[in-house]
């Protein structure tokens, strides 16, 4: 007698089934075939699990949420330039670390989960912060917090890729982050309306935001502990830090490994912007969340309009895309920093701010998938892991080091500092020309 499915497999498959017809459901390649199964409830946990980490991400997006909080609380400017380098170099640099001792983990999703759970409570501690500090003490606590945020996020950013090889099909892998991603957005642009049209300055209702997004990565978490994963082989894990050292004579013996490392570093101005933005925004037009809200809708919408812009062109020339995205991101600092200097009337207006920022999100997304295009077509099969480990380890010090002038310099010349990383992304546009053509 066969064994009736469990109601969470029933509704996975009615779900699975109502995405891809009889013949597209039975797809099954690169996973073990005890998997295949299961994929229903894998790729739909998956993909719930994703959403709801996507949605908290738009939610207290440390760029914009955390930026507005630390701007509101009265925390000096200078901490303003670390959340961008401690949120990026925070969960990208352990990554190099602890790759072995998540491949020595015979389930991964175990492994997610708890970085999920590290996130929440990360999250949790971060809105008693809002509430019980002030100035400079709320701005440490709240960086320091964000620093385990993210190294709670590096457990999950390794162990995910595993734990999906394993779980999802091939060609169903893309299908998973896509999904995600287009309900996250969805998500993000409602509660930017809401924002809109129901404006608190209150610390608490900030707080209230930063705790909504831990339950989404406590749900998340549970979500993923759904998944049937088959224990996986724990040999040949190894960390990427040992290959970054060792091939950092790349640097010296690559040329076009070379310039491309320079011309990432100076599109870090893309990344160590926003919350610049946010918070020169908050300090000419007040503190509403009407202001946040506008800006989670236009960091959403760069996001929707990103995919189809960059995507095919950066397969006709990623260097282009990378040029083209340096001048947008100078152009949107040349708007906000030149309306500022000329104490102009749109400087008082939100809603500039929020185009400036949509060109800003827009121009950082052409970054991250040109240079991500660029360095795989550059790359040969013998070259990838240390083309990635090297790069990976060169920007994420230069994020720390670079993080805390850029906000040292906001701190003190506020316009001026914005003016001058609109400058760097002109210099970081003019580097990606001279890369080697190896697209198209």
């Amino acid at each position: 007698m066969t064994a009736r499915p469990a109601p969470a497999d029933q509704l996975a498959a009615r779900i699975y089934e109502a995405l891809y017809d009889d013949a597209e459901a039975r797809v099954c390649k690169d996973i073990p075939e005890d998997a295949c199964r299961h994929q229903p409830r894998n790729f739909v946990f998956s993909a719930i699990a994703l959403a709801l980490t996507k949605s908290g991400d738009r939610l207290v997006d440390p760029k914009l949420t955390l930026a507005w909080l630390i701007s509101g609380l009265g925390a000096p400017g200078y901490l303003i330039g670390l959340i961008a380098p401690v949120r990026e170099a925070g969960s990208l640099l352990p990554q190099l670390f602890i790759a072995r001792w998540i491949r020595e983990r015979e389930r991964r999703k175990f492994v997610w989960a708890g970085g999920a759970i590290g996130q929440a409570l990360a999250l949790f501690a971060m809105a008693l912060a809002a509430l019980a500090l002030e100035g400079e003490a709320a701005g440490w606590a709240l960086i320091g917090l964000l620093a385990l945020f993210a190294l709670a996020r590096a457990f999950c950013s390794v162990s995910h890729k595993d734990v999906l090889g394993k779980t999802v099909s091939k060609t169903r892998r893309g299908a998973v982050s896509g999904y995600a991603s287009s309900l996250s957005g969805l998500a993000a642009l409602g509660f930017g309306a809401l924002l809109i049209a129901a404006p608190e300055t209150e610390p608490s209702v900030i707080a209230l935001i930063l705790a909504a997004g831990g339950v989404l990565w406590v749900i998340a978490a549970l979500a993923y502990l759904q998944l049937a994963e088959a224990p996986g082989a724990t040999q040949g894990g190894a960390n990427a830090i040992p290959e970054a050292f060792a091939q950092l004579a790349l640097l010296r013996t690559d040329p076009a490994f070379a310039r491309f490392v320079l011309a990432r570093a100076f599109f870090m101005a893309t990344s160590l912007l926003p919350p610049f933005f946010v918070a020169y925004a908050q300090s000419l037009t007040g503190t509403d969340l009407a202001g946040l809200g506008a800006f989670l809708i236009a960091s959403s919408a760069a996001g929707f309009a990103s995919g189809w812009a960059w995507g095919r062109s950066a397969d006709t020339s990623a260097r282009w895309v990378l040029a083209v995205a340096g001048v947008t991101a100078a152009l949107a600092c040349a708007l906000v920093a030149g309306a500022g200097l000329a104490d102009a009337a749109l400087a008082d207006s939100i809603w500039f701010h929020a185009v400036a920022l949509f060109l800003l999100a827009f121009a950082h997304q052409g970054v991250r998938l040109g240079r991500a295009t660029y360095v795989v077509d550059l790359a040969t099969q013998e070259t990838r892991a240390a083309y990635t480990a090297v790069s990976n380890t060169v920007i994420g010090v230069l994020l720390l080091v670079f993080g805390a002038l850029a906000g040292a310099a906001f701190g003190a010349f506020g316009p001026l500092a914005i003016a001058g990383l609109g400058i760097i992304c002109l210099i970081a546009a003019a580097l990606a020309l001279s890369l080697k053509p190896v697209s198209g």
